[in-house]
């Protein structure tokens, strides 16, 4: 919803004002890159102004300007608005113009903010609270409109933040992702399944500021037909929050590898397949200078995920294995792949489950993993990375 006249999109951070001038200053440029190149992929015409704990999206589509920065990473809100002069007059004329636009009935609140020196206005919040609730109920008396004050849950709520040398009115601050921009942290490599997890665990990384390269490792026979498929078309919705980015699926053909492991070991099967993924990788991240690797394991959703497996698994290299969902309820984590869009093209259950055994080890040790492993596990896997290929496009056939 946006006001009359609405010519510019108040972007709001969270974090980046936490940090020291340097890092928030570096923080906010690369926010206003990530910006730029959103604004670019959707074809959205604006220009970002750069100011202390906000950026202004100055657009004559202030309603797809502000989609796109709701979907950007470190930002928190984003609100279509309207530039007035910051006098008292200004703004209750800018507020009962939204109020004689979009107030039909119901409840209603003015929320001020003014920011600047004491005396850069004659006037305070309070005040401009005051005057602009005064001017949003007399324009709606004069529209036939019956109004009603609530201050604590409104129907409709005016928003005013009023700098020292421009104010802007507003009716919703649109929620943003929040977290860091991304490209302020390291890369790491993301291991993805085709399942609901492993998106939204590669999803929580980009929103804390690291980019991510995605990786399926292909389980040829045991594989199914459409896990490559969904684990291609759930990593092209993540490219959508990272426009600027190459977030293509890397693909590691390892199915002669994952046939050896499932025809020679029978107890710890699904850790010994786990820990060849992070050996793969781990080369694949040595290749692009990555930092960890991240998967969407959550404590005790399967038997290879209790904490005694996870231990075993984690041992398997040397890099930080990120796991964001660790301790996330399986209904949160689909509300959360619903909500980023990633939903629908994971919900077909994974073929890999042909892969486990009868009877699941569930307190495995290392020494015991580690002495059923093939002695080339290490070496094979980092064959399989470096023939590693980037998808193109959403595909349908397993690689072998």
């Amino acid at each position: 919803m946006q006001p009359p006249g609405a010519d510019v999109v108040v972007v709001r951070h969270g974090e980046i004002g936490t940090k020291s001038q340097h890092v928030s200053t570096k923080m906010e440029r690369q926010l206003r890159e990530n910006l730029e190149a959103m604004l670019a992929d959707r074809d959205v015409d604006g220009t970002i102004e750069q100011r202390r704990f906000r950026l202004l999206i100055h657009t004559d589509e202030p309603e797809r300007a502000t989609a796109a920065a709701a979907d950007t990473f470190g930002v928190v809100s984003a609100s279509p608005a309207t530039r007035v002069e910051p006098t008292e007059d200004a703004i209750c004329e800018g507020l009962a113009a939204a109020a004689r636009e979009h107030y039909d009935g119901g409840t209603f609140a003015v929320s001020a903010r003014r920011a600047g020196e004491p005396d850069a206005h004659p006037f305070s919040s309070t005040d401009l609270e005051r005057a602009g609730g005064s001017a949003v109920w007399e324009a709606s008396e004069s529209a036939g409109v019956d109004p009603e004050v609530d201050l604590d849950d409104p129907d409709l709520e005016f928003f005013v933040d009023c700098r020292e040398d421009v104010a802007y009115c507003f009716l919703e601050k649109r929620s943003g992702p929040g977290g860091l921009p991304l490209g302020t942290q390291d890369p790491v490599v993301a291991l993805m399944s085709g399942g609901i997890d492993s998106p939204v665990a590669a999803w929580e990384l980009m929103k804390r500021g690291a980019p991510v390269i995605p990786l399926y490792v292909g389980l040829g026979e045991y594989g199914g037909l459409d896990n490559q498929a969904r684990a291609c078309s759930t990593t092209e919705t993540l490219a959508t929050y990272a426009p600027d980015r190459d977030l293509r699926l890397r693909i590691a053909p390892a199915g002669d590898a994952i046939a050896t492991i499932a025809d020679s070991v029978e107890v710890g099967r699904m850790l010994v397949l786990r820990r060849f993924m992070f050996h793969v990788a781990a080369a694949v991240a040595d290749e692009h200078d990555a930092v960890g690797i991240v998967t969407g394991e959550s404590i005790g959703q399967k038997s290879s995920q209790t904490t005694a497996n996870l231990a075993v698994t984690s041992a398997a290299v040397d890099l930080p294995i990120h796991r964001p969902l660790l301790t996330v309820d399986k209904t949160d984590i689909t509300q959360r792949a619903e909500a980023i869009g990633t939903f629908d093209e994971s919900t077909i259950p994974a073929g890999c489950d042909r892969l486990a055994p009868d009877y699941p080890e569930t307190r495995a040790r290392l020494g015991d993993i580690r002495a059923r492993e093939p002695d080339d596990l290490v070496e094979r896997a980092r064959a399989v990375a470096r023939r590693a290929e980037v998808a193109e496009e959403s595909g349908h056939s397993e690689t072998a």
